[in-house]
């Protein structure tokens, strides 16, 4: 599955392959269209799926898009499989998708994966003023940046799509007695928030499927003379700055992350005519 890496975030021997079941239609849609273009992806989806009816009747019903997707696996798999077979089919599919598999477990996020754990919030408070501002979090996953933003922002909106992090969100704001943060849905390229309504718009590890799309709908919630802002977590790659971003007008600012690798990070002040 191109696009997809190890993260050694999870070990996933640990995961039932019933993790699905808690996935997202998008999640499982991008799944699906990778398996078409890789055939030992194809061959192990198809395997698991036919050894987990509940989950194969999930794909279908919550992805009805790709259900010709699931009926073409069927008709390439193997009627039968030993359990060793399966277990190893399913293992295989859970590592291709390791950062979706974890997310049905939020609460390891913030003590597995290193982009959080690593991460200091002076990364975020070094690209904009967050005192007294209304904040925009696209992609808020267990909330690195949006807890952040909260602790000098007026309010905070945490927009996720995935419903186990959503409530992962909402439970750590009620255990902390959080007053200025309100999750909901939404994702890059559509935004549930009418125009020119946010002073900062932030993400990180989210803009970058379609930035022409996500740009245009990030830019119409921030009002003019707010800021858009794209800081990742640590990072223990080597890695290229971001060209498309800078192409289009965004300040890059770098620097070594704790984990040996490149951080780039990005802001831009948006300025409409009335």
């Amino acid at each position: 599955m191109e696009g997809f890496m190890s993260l050694n975030w999870i070990n996933v021997e640990e995961y039932s392959f019933n993790s699905f079941l808690l996935m997202e239609r998008f999640q499982l849609r991008i799944l699906l269209k990778s398996s078409e273009q890789d055939k030992k992806l194809s061959q192990q989806l198809g395997i698991a799926l036919l050894a987990n009816p509940a989950v194969r009747w999930y794909f279908l019903h919550k992805c009805p898009e790709c259900s010709a997707i699931v009926k073409a696996l069927d008709e390439k798999s193997p009627k039968t499989a030993d359990a060793s077979t399966v277990r190893d089919a399913e293992l295989y599919v859970l590592s291709r998708v390791e950062d979706f598999v974890i997310y049905t477990t939020p609460e390891r996020m913030d003590t597995q994966c290193d982009f959080i754990y690593a991460w200091d919030k002076k990364r975020l408070f070094e690209l904009a003023d967050f005192q007294g501002k209304t904040v925009l979090d696209i992609g808020s996953g267990s909330g690195r940046l949006a807890f952040t933003a909260a602790e000098r922002a007026e309010e905070v909106y945490a927009s996720e799509p995935v419903d186990c992090l959503r409530e992962y969100l909402r439970d750590k704001i009620r255990q902390e007695k959080i007053k200025n943060i309100r999750v909901g849905d939404g994702m890059a390229h559509s935004l549930p928030y009418p125009d020119n309504t946010f002073d900062i718009v932030m993400s990180g590890h989210v803009v970058g499927d379609n930035y022409d799309t996500e740009l245009s709908e990030i830019f119409r919630v921030v009002k003019s003379g707010g800021w858009v802002l794209d800081c990742p977590g640590e990072e223990s790659r080597k890695c290229a700055p971001d060209r498309e971003l800078l192409m289009r007008g965004f300040e890059e600012f770098h620097y070594t992350s704790s984990l040996g690798g490149d951080v780039y990070r990005y802001r831009k002040q948006i300025f409409k005519d009335n």
